[in-house]
């Protein structure tokens, strides 16, 4: 193994560390460097050689997490283009990655109101990406003019995150039915951003 690999593989081992230490008691603020470092396994003098300091992890934390929610919900939109519901899908993905990633998402949950400015910042520049995202597929397949496309995004993704934040510490059955109910909010949503276009026609 290279030197360059074997830095790249350090790094990597820091950031799982860091995650793996979030759960619904501890926020990064409360983690110290030499916890991490020992959960990494390395010294924690060698954290430095990776990271100028914990804030500059934290915002790695961020976006890998915000990375991570958007490239499920690309895949997400390749179940759809093969058959699937596009609301009932997008929220079954969803619920999914905070199954699968739930300390990755309860990053994005704290952080949002944190009392970090950068970190705060770095988690809305997340969400934009996440709106702008699925503003452009939402224009792209139903042909809603740009404005009432972005609003329904908007009002989509704080939809999803609100439930994601409820589901967190549900049960699986509890989650089902936080599915079901926000499957039918965004409907909702859905049908509004179409009557505003019909009305705005009529007008």
């Amino acid at each position: 193994m290279s030197r360059q690999e074997q830095k790249l593989r350090t790094r990597r081992a820091i950031i799982e560390a860091a995650f793996s230490l979030l759960d619904e008691q501890r926020s990064l603020s409360s983690i110290s460097l030499r916890e991490i470092a020992r959960a990494a396994g390395i010294a924690p003098t060698s954290f430095y050689r990776h990271f100028k300091d914990i804030d500059e992890l934290g915002l790695t934390l961020v976006d890998e997490a915000g990375l991570a929610l958007r490239q499920l919900m690309r895949q997400a939109r390749l179940r759809i283009a093969s058959g699937g519901g596009v609301i009932s899908t997008s929220v079954d993905t969803f619920m999914e990655f905070i199954t699968t990633n739930n300390n990755e998402f309860r990053l994005l949950l704290r952080e949002h109101t944190g009392t970090s400015t950068a970190f705060r910042a770095a988690v809305l520049r997340e969400i934009k990406h996440f709106n702008v995202e699925l503003t452009d597929y939402t224009i792209a397949s139903t042909g809603l003019p740009d404005k009432i496309a972005n609003l329904q995004a908007e009002a989509m993704v704080k939809l999803v995150f609100s439930a994601g934040a409820e589901a967190l510490n549900a049960t699986p059955e509890q989650r089902k039915k936080i599915g079901s109910r926000v499957k039918l909010q965004m409907r909702f949503v859905a049908n509004g951003a179409l009557l505003a276009v019909q009305s705005k026609k009529s007008t």
